[in-house]
């Protein structure tokens, strides 16, 4: 069973988080605003530094998040030589109702050889709404 999620909002174009874990972590990005894609790309390292290593995007754009994810873990390498527990696994769900990704997050998101214990809801709108978010999140069944 996963531990409870966290969840963290993040205007649009705003700064980047002073968010770290002590632990990999996979990372429900949702995306509920345009973004520009050199933001997007900051995020998405940021998100690879921070210790994801797996990343599923829904909402706006969110297939553009996989890719920007996929292009920043292998920018980390310098596109060479990544080792296999520094992987980040990548999803988009284009068309899927939030509880649905929630579950998959929450169900089928591992790694092949890391554990992951930890789930950032990172939520990207011009509201929070973290009570309504970890309240689906806790709740997603299928």
């Amino acid at each position: 069973m996963h531990s409870a999620a966290t969840y963290l909002h993040v205007q649009p174009e705003g700064e980047l988080p002073r968010w770290h874990s002590d632990t990999p972590f996979r990372c429900v990005v949702v995306v509920e605003a345009d973004v520009s894609m050199d933001w997007r790309l900051a995020m998405s390292a940021w998100l690879v530094e921070a210790g994801c290593r797996y990343m599923l995007a829904w909402g706006q754009d969110c297939s553009l998040w996989d890719d920007t994810v996929d292009l920043a873990n292998l920018a980390r390498f310098d596109f060479d030589g990544m080792p296999e527990d520094e992987r980040v696994m990548t999803t988009w769900h284009d068309g899927e109702a939030l509880q649905e990704t929630f579950w998959f997050a929450k169900e089928l998101a591992n790694h092949p050889t890391v554990a992951l214990r930890d789930t950032l809801l990172l939520h990207v709108a011009l509201r929070a709404s973290e009570t309504e978010m970890l309240a689906a999140f806790k709740n997603a069944k299928d």
